[in-house]
């Protein structure tokens, strides 16, 4: 969908698609509009991905707490940042095929495919402070159980935290430590992107990007881990 707004039909088959009805209609409508849309100024969902994120990560805190009962903090950051990643929030917004919804300008071509994860990632955080405002805790609640628990209990998730592991590998492997470098930060202050790059010697670096500096790191440890064999890479498109 480019920069027209959502017609009653299409407002009410992603209703039925993500199984809340909004009192307030133009909360979803705001939810879904990209800064690029013709006359977007002050009603995309800038605002409201900052206040999803925040929804999100208490939600998915609170059912990892609740599941992994002898887990220890570690342990449970570590699935927490999982979780809440732009790669697990863009495979949601392709669950549930967002990207026929949003709104756009003519500036942006395609929201599908990786380039445009981050787009896909904010709109689902946008959506989930959409319903939260609308509905209530409750109601925000029951988006992400219903579109978080079965990932939470993946195997993924038990995977130990990538900096820890890189650490270990790289002292037995080579006997050095990793060294982290900040490359760049874009983005407003509210939602930054931060590339990190990873160096061992003795092998190629590896570079990661994430919205928090640290989850930049988490990101390329783990890609240096799958690369050099020490992780199972993930197959293509999960």
């Amino acid at each position: 969908m480019k920069g027209r707004p959502l017609s009653a039909e299409d407002r009410a088959r992603l209703e039925t698609v993500i199984g809340y009805q909004f009192v307030e209609k133009e909360r979803l409508d705001r939810a879904l509009t990209h800064s690029s849309a013709r006359n977007a100024k002050g009603s995309n969902y800038q605002r409201l991905e900052f206040l999803g994120d925040r929804v999100l990560g208490l939600c998915v805190a609170e059912l990892l707490f609740q599941t992994f009962r002898d887990a220890n903090e570690g342990e449970l950051s570590v699935r927490l940042n999982q979780l809440v990643s732009a790669e697990s929030c863009a495979k949601v917004a392709d669950d549930l095929s967002l990207h026929e919804f949003i709104r756009t300008g003519s500036d942006v071509k395609k929201i599908t495919g990786k380039h445009m994860m981050n787009v896909r990632a904010d709109v689902v955080e946008s959506l989930i402070a959409a319903i939260y405002l609308d509905g209530g805790l409750e109601a925000a609640r029951r988006f992400v159980l219903l579109h978080w628990t079965a990932r939470a209990a993946s195997a993924d998730g038990a995977r130990r935290d990538a900096k820890t592991e890189l650490q270990e590998w790289a002292h037995a492997r080579f006997g050095v430590a990793p060294k982290y470098r900040t490359d760049d930060r874009s983005g407003p202050d509210h939602d930054p992107r931060f590339t990190v790059t990873v160096e061992v010697m003795g092998v190629a670096p590896e570079t990661g990007t994430d919205r928090s500096k640290r989850g930049a790191e988490q990101v390329a440890a783990t890609r240096l881990l799958e690369r050099e064999g020490v992780w199972q890479q993930k197959p293509a498109g999960n």
